[in-house]
């Protein structure tokens, strides 16, 4: 077989064609560490081929719908990051190659396990539950696409069919075991940690791609292309038609069952005007697949700003119509933390700390992404504990051409709110949000909200600071007692009992207060005396103490003592009570409140 070319790692030249790409029957393009640039169409005969290998990627220039055409393919590897049991959402680069012009459908008969550097497998179909990693086998019960839909019942199987157009994702499961086979360095499936490599094998995607969406309801698509993408581009070009943000799937990958009632999983949300990501709260689900119980969050930080090769995720839909990916939207940038771009590879956003420029990046839309600052927008995050049960994490962002009400920096709850127990919230226009970005002001306050299906404890504090250094301090101000608490500093906790409240809190920057929370906590010492079985509550300062309440920490009320008469001390009995962690809230006659837990070990 004949090379047409071949680009090694230290070869820091790349390919720019400003014509057709044309490679004759038997012969190849090998790409290594580099990207290929081609002004038009890309013409593969038969068994002609481009192999994109260590990160190479492959670019076109043309402004309208593809031209490419041939029988030959282009290979371009990925790895998913799930096991037998979970699911990464795809997007494939490629489709069916033939004489036809343009682009063509993709299915999973198109995927391949790497022997070397140029000869693959193609991966056996199993019609099973599970997928194995050798010989790499696919179950074809876990493909299925999601288009303009609002409801779970709305996925569609694709199964092993060839009729995913191009710019539609789809779902796949992982595999088990492991393949040692290494090509360039890299196994296949090493240690059976759920990351496989994929062989996608076809013609390339070129072109600008539609992909339906409609008004309130929402698609599963992604970066359709054998290039990295901007998603801060592509959301940009959008904006008529989709609310700016593209939401990413998580799963708890510990879970190992095909049963929906056991999956653990939400919703990241990569906003593009701010390139925030907000994490997921994980959700156990129904054997309907509608959303149950919270579980847990792992708090994933992820970079978004760069899709990589097949990455699949969901927009929202705001009118009926298409959102288009174009060539211009097409960059070079390799898979990885330090380049912003990952499939699904955890990182921690505090930890990047290197806000110079970006490096001179290739891209279709001649950009100079060396003037583009890689300073993240300066935000807040902070952690609401729901419960004991969850942690939602919203986000205060700061860019000085944000307005105060809603627009495309703001994202709204990727949750559906109607079935959740518990939650926490930023509120605009009395809707549920994650993210909240603004101009930055010091009397500026953001209403909070809190809803619970039964008397519940949450625990707020500020979880991070990013870029960000314009407030000494924040606080959750209850509005109604005037109470001031310091969530910079200290986790705060507090008892709300079931209903919905979206007026009630508001975070603010500094206090109109006399006296604050860390105030009040310096007048009265709350401890457990547990040799004598009983509550202590000293106040040598002589307050007005109201009342003292004692609640568990799923929020039931134990008891509540009101109108209590001045006094040096009080104690109540806890004799009758289990062994447990408990939850004390002490209120005094001019509404400041402070909530402490105790340990009751009666023995």
């Amino acid at each position: 077989m004949k090379k047409i070319f071949l680009f090694f790692l230290f070869n820091l030249a790349c390919l720019m064609s400003y014509g057709q790409i044309f490679v004759s029957s038997n012969s190849y393009m090998y790409v290594g560490n580099q990207f290929v640039f081609s002004k038009q169409n890309t013409n593969l005969q038969n068994n002609g081929n481009i192999f994109l290998r260590r990160d190479g990627q492959f670019l076109q220039g043309t402004t309208a719908s593809s031209t490419n055409t041939g029988l030959g393919k282009l290979s371009v590897y990925q790895e998913g990051t799930s096991d037998n049991f979970d699911y990464n959402y795809w997007c494939s680069p490629v489709g069916n190659a033939s004489a036809a012009v343009g682009n063509e459908n993709f299915g999973i008969t198109m995927l391949f396990s790497p022997q070397d550097v140029i000869n693959s497998n193609a991966a056996a179909i199993t019609t099973g539950l599970n997928g194995s990693a050798s010989p790499l086998t696919i179950s074809n019960y876990w493909i299925w696409k999601y288009i303009t839909s609002a409801t779970y019942a709305d996925w569609v199987w694709v199964g092993s069919s060839s009729n995913l157009a191009a710019g539609e994702g789809f779902t796949m499961k992982g595999t088990s075991g492991t393949d040692a086979t290494s090509v360039d360095g890299v196994q296949n499936n090493a240690g059976g940690n759920g990351a496989q490599r994929y062989d996608f094998r076809g013609k390339p995607n070129d072109g600008n791609i539609s992909v339906s969406v409609a008004s309130g309801m929402t698609t599963l698509t992604g970066n359709p292309y054998p290039s990295a993408i901007d998603m801060q581009l592509f959301l940009a070009d959008n904006l008529a038609v989709c609310d700016g943000n593209a939401l990413y799937w998580e799963q708890d990958k510990s879970v190992n069952s095909h049963f929906i009632a056991a999956y653990r999983g939400g919703y990241g949300v990569y906003n593009g005007a701010s390139n925030i990501y907000t994490p997921a709260t994980f959700y156990t689900y129904d054997a309907a697949g509608n959303q149950g119980p919270l579980f847990s969050t792992p708090l994933n930080m992820y970079e978004r700003k760069f899709a990589p090769i097949g990455q699949g995720f969901m927009v929202r839909g705001i009118a009926n119509g298409n959102v288009t990916f174009r060539n211009t939207h097409r960059v070079f940038r390799k898979e990885g933390l330090a380049n912003n771009s990952q499939f699904e590879r955890n990182s921690n956003s505090s930890s990047m700390v290197d806000y110079g420029y970006y490096e001179d990046i290739p891209n279709v839309a001649g950009i100079d992404y060396t003037q583009i600052s890689k300073a993240p927008t300066p935000h807040i995050r902070i952690n609401a504990s729901l419960n004991n049960t969850a942690v939602r994490q919203f986000v205060l962002g700061f860019m000085d051409s944000a307005i105060d009400g809603l627009d495309k920096a703001d994202a709204l709850s990727p949750d559906n709110e109607a079935d959740l127990p518990y939650d926490a919230y930023l509120v605009l226009n009395d809707e549920q949000y994650v993210l909240s970005t603004t101009s930055f002001n010091i009397d500026k306050t953001f209403p909070v909200g809190f809803k619970s299906s039964s008397a519940a404890i949450y625990r707020i504090q500020v979880a991070d600071f990013i870029n960000f250094d314009l407030a000494e301090n924040v606080y959750l101000h209850d509005k109604e007692t005037n109470v001031y608490y310091d969530i910079k500093n200290q986790e705060t906790q507090i008892a709300l009992p079931q209903g919905v409240n979206n007026t009630k809190y508001e975070i603010t920057f500094k206090t109109n207060a006399l006296g604050t929370v860390d105030n009040l906590k310096k007048d009265l010492l709350i401890f457990q005396d547990n040799k004598n079985q009983e509550l202590q509550v000293l106040n040598p300062n002589s307050l007005n103490v109201n009342s003292v309440a004692l609640f568990d920490l799923a929020g039931k009320k134990i008891f509540k003592e009101a109108k209590l008469s001045l006094s040096d001390s009080y104690k109540f009995s806890t004799a009758r009570l289990s062994q447990a962690v408990y939850l004390v809230e002490v209120s005094t006659d001019d509404g400041q409140k402070i909530n402490q837990k105790i340990l009751i070990s009666n023995k």
